[in-house]
């Protein structure tokens, strides 16, 4: 924006701060976009509570610290109607130009986002589209981008081709690549690893159906039997970990698989991980393997939704297909028995995450999709 020109208002609205990749993107992309000489509010439908709550406000903290606006809304666990109206209250306080929502929360905004008359209304769809919500959130949506004036953004090409398939192939669904802050993952310590007793196999995700910990583990166990000298972190919480827990203690793999927890230190363990991995069922664009990548780490990951556009196979790291035991412990072979191979594809990947996928090229592309959409509405 040109200097001296009024500070356009967005607002961006999530269901909560916490652990997984969009709202750690909703953080980042505010705190660039304030840079860009916005005026930035975010608002959760929730208050930091639960599992998540000490990473919730940390993240409200760091924004507020940046000059964002943060209002916590207090819908109830559930369909509550009572939330549509402190939307409108906040709508109406905050007087936004722009509405960007994440996740399922336009069956709350988008009555308010209309009685409000906000000009530009954009709809950042994080994963694959049959997977990103419920029935309920799919007739909001198809509603909301046909004939409702929201704008749905992809998170990559793939993404971009299942909203044309469920909402309609003349939705107009730009793709906007989500990013990270790469610099906070490059780590200028060199392994040395001639010196390292074992192979450290890293998974950062929730314990849900999603991420497969099942299969990763499983995997992991017939690998271990060729190579033992391996060690495997896996990285979060969720309703599946006791399960997940119960199938490493069947295999004998106690010593060899350890559960962290939720973490914040996410750089540091990328810092001493040898290799990322992500086997899940179905992706958008994960922040996880953008942040391996900065990190200099090659990643195993399933080609599913986005990954392959992020990860080139061969080169930054090793794609397998969904559902394939083999096919990944055998990944994990080849990467665990070889320093140089995944030295090489480290190095790949982090120039890759730094060229294409830093929040800087995120933010400004949502600064251009903003000036346009306000541009076409007469409102710039």
């Amino acid at each position: 924006m040109a200097n001296g020109a009024k500070k356009l208002r967005i607002l961006h609205i999530i269901p909560t701060f916490g652990a997984g990749g969009a709202e750690f993107l909703v953080v980042n992309l505010c705190r660039y976009l304030v840079n860009l000489n916005f005026d930035v509010g975010v608002a959760t439908l929730y208050p930091p509570k639960g599992i998540n709550k000490d990473i919730a406000i940390s993240q409200s903290t760091q924004l507020s610290n940046a000059g964002v606006e943060v209002f916590h809304l207090n819908k109830r666990i559930g369909l509550d109607i009572k939330v549509i109206f402190q939307l409108y209250n906040t709508l109406d306080g905050f007087r936004p130009d722009i509405i960007h929502t994440h996740c399922y929360v336009l069956r709350y905004t988008l009555l308010p986002t209309l009685f409000c008359r906000i000009p530009v209304r954009v709809h950042t769809v994080h994963s694959v589209a049959p997977k990103e919500v419920d029935w309920v959130g799919k007739m909001v949506h198809w509603i909301a981008f046909r004939v409702g004036g929201v704008v749905p953004v992809s998170v990559s090409q793939e993404v971009a081709k299942t909203v044309q398939a469920l909402y309609g192939r003349g939705i107009h669904t730009p793709v906007i690549y989500n990013g990270i802050p790469t610099r906070h993952f490059i780590s200028n310590a060199l392994q040395d690893d001639a010196k390292k007793k074992h192979v450290i196999l890293l998974h950062i995700g929730r314990f849900a159906p999603q991420k497969n910990h099942i299969l990763l583990v499983e995997a992991f166990a017939m690998a271990l039997k060729e190579y033992p000298a391996m060690r495997l972190w896996l990285v979060g919480d969720g309703l599946l970990r006791d399960q997940v827990e119960t199938l490493v203690k069947e295999k004998g793999l106690e010593r060899n698989v350890t559960f962290l927890g939720i973490r914040e230190d996410v750089p540091k363990l990328l810092s001493e991980a040898d290799v990322f991995l992500l086997p899940s069922e179905w992706e958008g664009v994960p922040l996880t393997v953008l942040e391996a990548m900065a990190a200099g780490k090659p990643v195993i990951a399933t080609a599913v939704g986005g990954v392959p556009e992020l990860v080139k196979d061969g080169v930054s790291g090793i794609l397998v297909p969904s559902r394939n035991h083999g096919a990944l412990a055998k990944a994990i072979l080849c990467l665990a028995k070889d320093p140089d191979l995944r030295q090489r594809m480290g190095k790949a990947g982090q120039q890759r995450a730094i060229e294409h996928f830093d929040i800087s090229r995120t933010a400004k592309g949502y600064e251009a999709l903003y000036l346009k959409l306000l541009r076409e509405r007469g409102r710039a």
